[in-house]
């Protein structure tokens, strides 16, 4: 047997195990950690949905296998939230398709179009899915800077100018996990008349669509004509539904690209489980003020821990969308880097954060904030970490940093 197998090779090491194991010591320790780190919706799946769900589940008909392309409700159900939201057409039968999340939907597109050797560009600092599942089938992952300072397009046309081969596909994922940077609709209209110049098939994750705060909600791609082309966009009910767990997304758009991930799809899973979708369902299908105030939730959090972290000393940019902060770590910590400051915050102030070069060597400089916990936690976490940055002159670890910086 080998000692590594060929795709586990092409896996860098994950940096967030670092963090974790620090962060699983300290709670074995019976410290009170304030989990930041990970983007997992801590509100409950609104009422009426689980009751479909407990509804359905009874019925024992529901009980075997579903369809791996999704129940034909369901699929009809997004078609209506397409036309509603962005007053977009899409065939339930040809242009959608469920997913076990968007995730699943991205990684088994990516097995589906991509040969050995074919070149996709990425946005870095991303999603680690976005490289990662192209990188698992056998890509060459061209890594394209973005960032509130870098020109995403021009970066994006030099990449394409100097690729060999030329590039199959792009990844684009906004609002972005992790910078929270979002586009207006003339961005995407410049993505799609380059992208078609060049045959490059586009890959829009659109997972925080509703989660916005200010100024107009985030656009879909599939709203500027032609990109239905060129285009597949993918999306999901974790975050909108606080349904993450029940693991339901959607792949629309291009009918070519959507056949391609039902083939793969056919041969490695029957779909979720029936009264999962039949409940998702209903999330669509029925009143949608949950929506509005799972927005809310995040927004006054955000308002929350970016005023925290002001007063701590610590000033970072307003996320206009998402659930996730996208801060640059302070001056007096920029020696040490982006890991090492994650660290400390977990040790000095038991607080974790998502160290932003897990996202990219481009994060580096940056950690991620995901808006988890309920404002009362987020303002312990900044009172916490107030405490540790009044002390930071007092650390060995910033003095040796500093030191490495000045001897460069």
């Amino acid at each position: 047997m080998p000692e590594e197998f060929y795709r586990i090779k092409r896996l860098p090491p994950y940096v967030f195990a670092e963090v974790n194991a620090l962060k699983a010591q300290a709670r074995a320790e019976g410290r009170d950690v304030i989990d930041l780190g990970m983007g997992n919706p801590d509100g409950p799946t609104p009422p009426h949905i689980v009751a479909k769900l407990v509804e359905a589940v009874q019925n024992p008909k529901t009980h075997g296998y579903s369809s791996s392309r999704g129940i034909a409700g369901l699929r009809r159900a997004y078609a209506g939230y397409y036309l509603r939201r962005f007053n977009v057409e899409l065939d339930p039968e040809r242009e959608i398709i469920v997913t076990l999340g968007s995730k699943e939907g991205l990684a088994n597109l990516a097995q589906a179009i991509t040969a050995p050797g074919d070149t996709i560009l990425v946005p870095n600092p991303c999603y680690p899915i976005h490289a990662f599942g192209f990188i698992m089938a056998g890509a060459a992952v061209r890594h394209v800077p973005i960032g509130p300072d870098v020109d995403f397009l021009g970066e994006l046309k030099k990449a394409v100018q100097h690729s060999i081969p030329a590039p199959l596909a792009i990844v684009l994922n906004f609002p972005a996990n992790p910078t929270a940077q979002t586009v207006d609709l003339d961005f995407y209209g410049e993505i799609v008349e380059f992208c078609r110049h060049h045959n490059i098939i586009v890959l829009s994750d659109l997972a925080y669509a509703e989660i916005y705060f200010d100024g107009k909600p985030p656009p879909s791609i599939l709203e500027v004509p032609g990109a239905r082309d060129i285009a597949v966009e993918f999306s999901s009910l974790s975050k909108t539904y606080s349904m993450a767990g029940w693991r339901i997304g959607f792949a629309v758009g291009n009918e070519r690209l959507i056949a391609a991930l039902g083939r793969v799809k056919s041969y490695l899973d029957y779909g979720a489980f029936t009264p999962i979708q039949v409940a998702a369902t209903a999330a669509l299908n029925g009143p949608q003020d949950c929506v509005a105030e799972v927005r809310e939730r995040y927004r006054a959090r955000r308002d929350v821990l970016v005023d925290g972290l002001r007063q701590a000393g610590w000033e970072i940019p307003v996320p206009a969308a998402s659930m996730f902060a996208w801060a640059p770590i302070p001056p007096e910590f920029r020696g040490i880097g982006t890991l090492a400051f994650s660290k400390l915050l977990l040790e000095r102030a038991n607080v974790a954060v998502a160290p932003g070069v897990g996202f990219g060597e481009y994060g580096e400089g940056f950690v991620r904030i995901a808006l988890v916990e309920n404002p009362q936690r987020l303002r312990q976490a900044t009172r916490n970490i107030k405490a540790f940055l009044a002390g930071r002159n007092d650390l060995p670890e910033l003095r040796r940093g500093a030191q490495a910086v000045a001897a460069k």
